[in-house]
């Protein structure tokens, strides 16, 4: 005779592993990432200029809109709430030029968030960053976008690039002048660049606006850690790494070096990009690993490729790795071989 189930077993879930228990929901998760950005946003704002908050306003609607109407086509239950797509348009805003045209920006956002997020299942089944594939698309598809680099302070807290210049493609207060990175690639040394406090608080000319300055970035970084949002694993083990390497190919030279951790966007996406829950390992051991291969990549294409900065493809390469790195760094169940 079989017996009737208890409440208690009603409330059973029976599926498989791994099975990972947490009080904190995905909207808890993802507004703590948001409040991380916030004094990047208004640090960036404040150095390029009000345009930031109009193309974070444009990416974010845009994504509220994709996730929205994919969700609906697909007959999927809406995740607006989750506050997901929200993360993925102010990352990719941080990872591309303050002037970047709008309607770029808004091809850029629906193709985040449709191609890359919801093609493959929806938040925490794509196996690549929305982001970072997205900003390697654009550089693709609209090169002459990303051909210019945009001085600080240069036009900050104004609105002279209007909406409609946006749109229209057209650009002020860039220049094709080359970045930290490119000049130390050239051989140029430290001591004829931007002294390390200018770098550490965004004085320096870039590309993406996002990796501009160093004090808001670890500001962001270091809630995170805090909140327990993140392990402290991927970042340490990724700047380290590069912080190593640096040194070793630089002369064992300390300001070589710290250059090398404060300009591109090393720090970026050590704390906002490659700690992605989806697209990163589950366990400490391999998030270690993750963050040296990204190290090593990254130190790679810095030093001996034809691309001045490797974080982007660095985390997508590592990101399609990760399967493997869960499958050879997972702990075995106690009592096994």
């Amino acid at each position: 005779m079989i017996s009737a189930k208890s409440p208690e077993q009603n409330h059973l879930i029976i599926a498989s592993g791994p099975h990972l228990r947490d009080h904190r929901t995905t909207t808890y998760i993802m507004g703590n990432v948001l409040i991380a950005l916030l004094p990047i946003v208004v640090a960036t704002a404040y150095i390029f200029g009000c345009r930031v908050f109009l193309s974070t306003a444009v990416a974010a609607i845009t994504a509220i809109l994709s996730e929205f109407l994919i969700q609906k086509a697909m007959k999927r239950e809406q995740t607006i709430q989750n506050l997901s797509c929200l993360v993925t348009a102010v990352i990719l805003v941080l990872n591309l030029p303050i002037d970047f045209p709008l309607w770029q920006l808004i091809i850029g956002t629906i193709f985040a968030i449709i191609v890359v997020k919801a093609a493959f299942g929806g938040l925490g089944q794509n196996f690549a960053n929305p982001a970072v594939t997205t900003r390697i698309v654009l550089v693709s598809a609209f090169a002459s976008s990303f051909a210019k680099n945009t001085e600080p302070l240069a036009r900050a807290l104004n609105f002279s690039n209007s909406a409609l210049d946006s749109i229209a493609g057209s650009t002020i207060d860039s220049s094709s002048g080359a970045t930290v990175l490119v000049l130390l690639k050239s051989g140029t040394h430290p001591d004829e660049l931007r002294t390390l406090r200018d770098l550490f608080f965004g004085i320096q000319k870039t590309t993406a606006i996002g990796e501009t300055c160093a004090i808001a970035i670890l500001l962001g970084g270091l809630y995170l850690l805090f909140k327990k949002i993140i392990k402290w694993h991927i970042p340490v083990s990724y700047i380290g790494t590069v912080a190593i390497l640096s040194f070793l190919f630089g002369g064992f030279d300390m300001q070589f070096m710290l250059y090398h951790l404060f300009s591109g966007g090393l720090l970026f996406g050590a704390f906002f990009m490659a700690t992605d829950y989806a697209t990163s390992p589950l366990t400490d051991k391999g998030k270690i690993v993750f963050g040296i291969g990204l190290g090593i990549l990254t130190s790679i294409i810095r030093f001996w490729s034809n691309l001045p900065e490797g974080v982007s493809f660095s985390i997508l390469t590592m990101n399609i790795l990760t399967p493997h790195i869960d499958r050879f760094t997972k702990e075995k169940p106690f009592g096994t071989e």
